[in-house]
């Protein structure tokens, strides 16, 4: 893709491209079955896009994806973070 895309999205958002790159690049070989992994990926998004995440809602999310089997993915976090 093109670098001024990205850069563009940079601007639109204040989020650094670079950040989202790493992440993912974190995520591909993640055991989503452990804690602390899961709760790392969570407060590495909150950071990321600069919104606190309360304990129990860090808790319901690691909850949903460890007990429940929920998938990890940003639209799972960011509707959990969207109902505090």
């Amino acid at each position: 893709m093109d670098n001024g895309f990205f850069k563009n999205i940079e601007k639109k958002t204040g989020v650094n491209m670079k950040d989202i790159f790493d992440l993912a690049a974190s995520l591909q070989n993640a055991n989503f079955k452990d804690e602390k992994t899961v709760r790392g990926v969570i407060q590495r998004v909150s950071q990321i896009a600069r919104k606190p995440v309360a304990k129990d809602v860090e808790d319901q999310i690691v909850q949903s994806i460890i007990k429940d089997g929920k998938s990890l993915d940003f639209n799972t976090i960011a509707n959990m973070l969207n109902k505090k």
